[in-house]
């Protein structure tokens, strides 16, 4: 399935999955990508995984919980 500019320009959300052991599924906003707190993230992801994710989508290697109190703090910021 290919995306086209024009949808992709539309994208708002995107999906990632979080947990040290069990993984779950979040979607955040797009605006997410740029906060510097979830690019932390995306660095311990790329640490952790390299590029070769094992959920066939982003994986973020952090407890849910911390996970759920960066989230917080960022939609506080926004």
């Amino acid at each position: 399935m290919s995306i086209t500019l024009v949808e992709m320009s539309e994208l708002t959300h995107f999906a990632v999955y979080v947990g040290m052991g069990e993984k779950k599924r979040f979607v955040l906003p797009i605006s997410y990508l740029k906060d510097h707190s979830f690019q932390d993230l995306l660095c311990q992801a790329e640490e952790e995984f390299g590029f070769d994710y094992p959920m066939g989508g982003l994986t973020i290697p952090c407890p849910h919980d911390s996970f759920l109190g960066i989230i917080s703090r960022m939609s506080s910021r926004s």
